[in-house]
């Protein structure tokens, strides 16, 4: 039976808190330092690696991160969730997200059908469409191919499917998999949907129209916003959409689009990448075979998760050292640093697939918790990021623990050789000094030039960042803020914390206002 307790109730937990604390400096400097990197890792899925050697652990935190595990009984809750139990309390739904790449464990049923039948039926219908878009068999009023596809949404309708696209363009270009080009119109600033509309050929442009409940306000607004540009260029709207959305809600049955997809409640926004809502834009944008092999390194690292072995489990592991480092030594972010321009985006989609999920100050059971839950997350690239925020990771009075993400190899496969060293050396090298100098730092009898060091950091390697290996870069980190829910037993899977903005919002526009919200409604010229 699986039982559902506060972090500080569990006796792990207590002795988790009387571990000796690791000098990072100490351990990781000399030949113990090389022997700790060959020391701690654990394979992922599509090759990639976790390495944690500079993280402030050392085998007795390990094993008390291990009895954590076990108390919290992290395996048998995900293995409850991938078998299809009430596992978001808040909205009283299954969460199913992992069904869209594999099926774990049971059959699970919902809505009366087969759930994973109902997510890979729409992934057939969308290559099918795809594939009649490429094929020309779908296209526009003279005939012509489309060329470009826009996909109109708001938080997981944007950030995820965006962070997607944007890793995987120029490997598909390079291995001749790219299709269409995608945008993408999220903000309800208007200037925003101007600017994407400005850049393409609407006439040969393919809108992708994502709301599950078929009425956020910004994604319809933005959706009337395209509708007049292309009647305004004398289309017919409704021969240049499709929607994403559930089967009850109003767009699902509308002939204002060519085709529907569909989602349903058991898949939240900021999971939804491996859905329908990523499904359609990055099948049209790189072929359905590149999405089938996106979802495939998903679906590898998802079963590597089922793992009970801590050591053995990269998500779990990760999330564990994560609530240490939250919970026991106190640091109140963690900053995202792939060395990757592919993955420009996906630190923003971390911050709301941890923030969004974690950043919560009730249990499950909507009891207020006495310990901090989802830290703050935030990054950009390397190297940009070590000529911006790095000097206050460096020498900041806060420590901020570090994930980096790196690729021996370049997506573009040739590089040029300047003295001495190739631009992806150059890269792979600045990472590797990065981690180093976090934890080592450097003594200086100059204040303003010592570096403390003890910052922690791990990283993610990998060969190349191609389809298999984003999939489960992603799967990794949803299931790593799975786990983190788990251990401060928040429900991970809904969002309150967005709806009283919208509600007040409305109230703004309907004129329905007193006191400091008719004021600032005044100042803005509402």
């Amino acid at each position: 039976m699986v039982a559902w307790n506060n972090l500080d109730t569990l006796a792990s937990y207590e002795k988790l808190t009387k571990t000796s604390p690791v000098n990072l400096v100490e351990v990781m400097s000399g030949e113990g330092g090389a022997a700790r990197v060959k020391k701690y890792s654990t394979p992922m899925a599509a090759g990639l690696t976790y390495h944690y050697a500079a993280k402030a652990v050392d085998d007795d935190t390990l094993q008390a991160l291990t009895d954590l595990a076990k108390e919290a009984q992290l395996a048998d809750k995900f293995k409850e969730l991938y078998n299809g139990a009430v596992i978001n309390t808040g909205e009283n739904r299954l969460v199913l997200h992992q069904l869209t790449r594999g099926q774990l464990g049971d059959k699970v049923q919902a809505d009366g059908v087969d759930k994973r039948a109902f997510y890979v039926a729409q992934q057939e219908k969308i290559a099918q469409f795809a594939n009649d878009v490429h094929a020309g068999k779908i296209i526009n009023a003279s005939g012509e191919k489309f060329t470009t596809v826009v996909q109109i949404g708001i938080g997981g309708s944007d950030l995820g499917p965006r962070a997607m696209y944007l890793a995987l363009e120029n490997w598909a270009k390079k291995n001749n998999t790219f299709k269409m080009e995608a945008k993408f119109i999220s903000n309800v600033d208007p200037d925003d949907a101007a600017a994407v509309l400005n850049s393409v050929d609407v006439a040969h442009a393919l809108f992708v129209l994502v709301s599950k409940s078929g009425t956020t306000l910004e994604t319809l607004t933005n959706e009337s916003f395209v509708k007049d540009a292309l009647k305004n260029a004398g289309l017919n709207p409704s021969d240049h959409m499709v929607a994403v959305t559930s089967e009850t809600s109003p767009l699902a049955k509308s002939d204002d689009y060519l085709a529907a997809f569909f989602m349903d409640d058991y898949i939240g926004g900021r999971y939804s990448s491996t859905s329908a809502v990523g499904g359609a834009v990055l099948s049209l944008a790189f072929g359905p075979e590149v999405f089938a092999q996106f979802l495939d390194g998903a679906a590898e690292e998802d079963r590597l998760s089922t793992n009970e072995n801590v050591l053995e489990n990269a998500a779990m592991l990760d999330a564990l050292i994560g609530v240490y480092e939250r919970n026991v030594l106190g640091y109140p972010s963690t900053a995202v640093l792939p060395y990757s321009q592919a993955l420009s985006r996906f630190p923003a989609h971390l911050q709301q697939l941890d923030m969004e999920s974690n950043g919560k100050s009730v249990n499950r059971f909507g009891e207020p918790v006495d310990y901090p839950t989802g830290p703050v997350i935030f990054g950009e690239p390397g190297t940009n990021g070590q000529h911006s925020f790095y000097q206050l990771l460096h020498q900041g009075t806060d420590i901020v623990p570090l994930q980096f993400v790196g690729f021996k190899n370049s997506q573009i496969g040739t590089d040029v050789d300047i003295q001495g060293s190739t631009s992806q050396q150059k890269l792979c090298a600045n990472v590797a000094a990065q981690i180093v100098a976090f934890a080592c730092g450097k003594a200086d009898d100059n204040r303003n030039k010592n570096f403390e060091g003890g910052r922690p950091s791990s990283i993610i390697i990998g060969e190349q960042l191609n389809p298999q290996a984003l999939g489960a870069l992603l799967a990794h980190f949803e299931n790593k803020v799975m786990f983190q829910g788990f251990l401060w037993n928040v429900n991970s899977f809904d969002q309150e914390g967005v709806q009283l903005g919208k509600v007040l919002a409305k109230r703004v526009l309907a004129h329905e206002t007193d006191g400091a919200l008719k004021e600032f409604s005044d100042l803005l010229n509402i």
